[in-house]
């Protein structure tokens, strides 16, 4: 009896591991978002978003070593850059309609959702978001020029007069520690003076920017600018000399 309880522990191991390994990589809980042919297009194609998408086997050793990575580059990016996972294997109709021949295959999905390009960087976690923050920082741009669009409403409020100057925070020697160094968010500040002239040329810029990263980062990059004639100490601390940097 003992021996065939061992067994059958033995075997309750092996089919666990192995149903793990049939049902994905990927839980409910990760940040990675499992993606089908039900919901892609809804999720991806029609998103406001970028995306990165993985293309994987469960089997697939290459993609069993990504895994933890893709996962850590998910949390990392998370209200930043959308990160998903589509079981190929499983959904070969979804792999084959973007050309997936390997695994892992990794796309973006960016400006034009429907000409997806090829990640071909490292297989880390840090190299994968520098690309996402790479591609998203072009996407912005490409938006910004007016070269892009897809289902943003803020292109609607591009072409009906540029961004909301509410987006762009203001802030001050008092405020900067609590809003900046003590936050999660990725910033990003000019430091301006109030008579100068390119400052005056950037500002509608900066606040198209500011309203078009809110929307596609959904509040987790923010854009700010600091009075630097007012507030001296944050002056000093980041050596402004000329305006307008942004740092």
């Amino acid at each position: 009896m003992g021996v065939r309880g061992t067994g059958g522990l033995w075997w309750g191991t092996v089919s666990c591991t192995l149903f793990l390994a049939v049902n994905g990589l990927y839980s409910a809980s990760d940040d990675v978002i499992e993606l089908t042919p039900t919901n892609f297009n809804k999720e991806v194609i029609q998103s406001e978003s970028l995306w990165l998408v993985e293309f994987y086997a469960p089997w697939c050793g290459h993609c069993q070593r990504l895994t933890p990575e893709w996962k850590k580059a998910a949390t990392a990016l998370k209200g930043v850059v959308k990160v998903g996972a589509v079981d190929a294997d499983k959904h070969q109709s979804l792999g084959g309609q973007y050309g997936v021949r390997g695994f892992p295959t990794i796309k973006i999905f960016g400006a034009n959702k429907n000409k997806a390009e090829d990640y071909q960087g490292g297989r880390t976690s840090e190299a994968i978001v520098d690309a996402a923050l790479s591609a998203l920082r072009s996407l912005v741009k490409d938006r910004l020029s007016g070269r892009s669009g897809g289902y943003s409403s803020g292109r609607q409020s591009r072409e009906s007069g540029g961004g909301d100057k509410k987006d762009v925070i203001e802030l001050t020697d008092d405020s900067f520690d609590k809003n900046v160094i003590n936050s999660d968010d990725v910033w990003m500040v000019e430091f301006y003076a109030p008579w100068c002239g390119h400052c005056k040329n950037l500002e509608p810029e900066w606040a198209a920017a500011a309203t078009e990263v809110k929307e596609q980062t959904k509040g987790k990059v923010k854009l700010a600018a600091v009075d630097a004639t007012v507030n001296q100490m944050l002056a000093n601390r980041y050596g402004i000399r000329g305006f307008p940097p942004i740092k």
